[in-house]
């Protein structure tokens, strides 16, 4: 009982950071959204390179900043909605990797695997 305790709490943050993730299948383009995305990735950013690393630089988190936010548009675009789905439910309420960097490299990943087949 007590360690179901503890994982509740250390999951805790996490499950509220996951909360606000704005799923980019689900984008609609308004500004509230953008705004939102925007505060997404900055936080998410920070926590990656300020908080978890020691690369707090203003150019590390600017760069990574554009690189997410490039991220998300190009997301928008996917087509397979199970695969982003399923990379999403991995990558950020599974394990903390819930960048649009990571989740659309994954997506791209699952996407070519899924046409693949093991052949002789």
């Amino acid at each position: 009982m007590r360690n179901i305790l503890l994982c509740l709490i250390v999951l805790l943050p996490f499950n509220a950071l996951a909360a606000d993730f704005i799923h980019p299948m689900d984008f609609d383009g308004s500004d509230a959204q953008k705004k939102k995305v925007i505060q997404i990735i900055k936080a998410r950013v920070k926590k990656d390179y300020c908080d978890t690393v020691d690369m707090c630089q203003p150019s590390t988190l600017r760069m990574m900043e554009q690189q997410n936010l490039n991220a998300f548009k190009e997301a928008t675009r996917a087509t397979n909605r199970e695969i982003m789905d399923r990379v999403i439910k991995d990558y950020c309420y599974t394990i903390d990797m819930c960048s649009y960097t990571t989740i659309l490299m994954m997506y791209k990943e699952n996407l070519k695997a899924s046409r693949q087949h093991l052949e002789w």
